[in-house]
């Protein structure tokens, strides 16, 4: 069963920003008729951060009202890289790195899609067809489509251009991500791209070359070309990064604590923006929420995000440990209660580490350890098999540190 109303959600939620036709869109959508759209990634890094997510927040939408959605990874376009508001080329990748990571990614992305059952979404990689693509058929077929005076007017080459460092590799990014739309058209139906607005000039470029096909070969190519907002700081800045680094989605990557805190740091006027696109809450419940108590709502919004993300009970345990960070008298540190029993044979630091969210792994307390980033009641610990026991706690209690802000009072309950 279709949801007819999916046009009017993305609207009402601010998801549908730049759309290459929408009119038909909305006509698509409300018809009731399944569609089969898609989104492209490049693999340029193993995991993705919370900004990088916004678009597969879009396409669980559309999943969810029952259209086929496909998750295109750059496999042969990550070879160049995306020119889109760089001042200096991308670094190359080597192809057993992209491999790498298109396999981890695949697993973060089971956030947000279903990838079992009779709609499940798929993943594709254009390495897949562009492999075997002869460089002379795809320049006579589809570079003759494409004016150059034409595309160095577009922002995505806006940096590269003042720089005075595009290349004639990067300039056939464009070309390439264009043909991405029509041969997932043809392949698989996709009749609509969607992507980041840094994108736009990309998506359509796509939309653009279906229509000179079509007047070329006759042919009935409907397709569209669609993006939601950027989430952006209030000076401009893309979301995703905090002071303290990435807030990746991967549990190995960063701690429960760290990931709330992280969204925490949300600037107040993108908290609606992050509202309506990770949680489902109505936008009258969200703007009456931020109305009423701006810190409150950005409490929900934590625990909304970390639950929808990485689970319900990292979201209490980062909530909890924030709550802690700010009540308890004293210290400033946050307090995170254990049992006495887990002590009376000993604990190794590590997993007092990982069990108190303070590192993401024990793999990542050990490197914390060994930078001397870790402290134990003010004294460095330098060693990664220390056993904590019930003699290590002072008045029922011990202090750990890593690195220069971040603190856990672990409480013997």
């Amino acid at each position: 069963m279709i949801d007819t109303n999916l046009f009017n959600t993305l609207k009402e939620r601010g998801l549908l920003y730049q759309c290459s036709d929408e009119e038909a869109l909305k006509k698509l959508l409300e018809s009731g008729e399944k569609i089969a759209l898609y989104e492209g990634t490049d693999p340029t890094m193993d995991s993705l951060h919370i900004g990088h997510c916004v678009p597969y927040c879009i396409l669980r939408r559309f999943q969810q009202a029952g259209h086929k959605v496909y998750l295109l990874m750059g496999g042969a376009t990550a070879c160049i890289g995306d020119p889109s508001g760089k001042s200096e080329m991308r670094q190359l990748m080597d192809k057993d790195a992209i491999a790498h990571n298109i396999e981890k990614i695949k697993n973060s992305l089971k956030v947000f899609l279903d990838f079992e059952g009779e709609n499940k979404a798929e993943i594709v990689n254009n390495y897949d067809w562009f492999k075997g693509y002869d460089y002379i058929d795809f320049m006579r077929e589809i570079g003759v489509h494409f004016n150059v005076n034409k595309m160095l007017t577009n922002d995505i080459y806006a940096n590269r251009l003042k720089e005075g460092g595009l290349t004639f590799f990067e300039m056939g990014y464009m070309l390439m991500q264009a043909y991405d739309f029509i041969h997932l058209n043809k392949d698989k139906g996709c009749r609509l791209e969607w992507g980041g607005a840094d994108q736009w000039g990309n998506i359509i470029a796509g939309v653009e070359l279906a229509r000179k096909l079509n007047f070329q070969d006759g042919g009935k190519r409907e397709m569209i070309g669609a993006t939601n907002p950027l989430l952006l700081t209030p000076e401009g800045k893309k979301m995703g990064k905090t002071e303290k680094g990435a807030i990746w989605i991967d549990k190995d990557k960063i701690s429960a604590y760290d990931f709330y805190q992280g969204i925490y740091q949300t600037p107040d006027a993108c908290v609606e923006m992050m509202f309506a696109l990770f949680t489902d809450l109505p936008m009258e419940t969200i703007r009456n929420l931020i109305k009423e108590d701006i810190v409150k709502a950005k409490k929900r919004l934590c625990f909304e995000i970390t639950k929808f993300v990485r689970g319900e009970e990292d979201a209490i345990l980062g909530s909890r440990m924030s709550e802690n960070l700010f009540t308890q008298g004293g210290s400033d540190a946050p307090i995170f209660e254990m049992a006495k029993s887990d002590f009376e044979n000993g604990m190794n630091i590590c997993d007092i580490l990982v069990k108190t969210g303070l590192c993401s792994s024990k793999s990542d307390g050990r490197r914390m350890i060994e930078g001397g980033a870790v402290s134990l009641d003010g004294q460095k610990v330098s060693d990664i098999s220390l056993s904590i026991t019930l003699s290590d706690f002072n008045e029922d209690s011990i202090l750990l540190k890593k690195g220069k802000k971040n603190f856990i009072k672990v409480v013997i309950k």
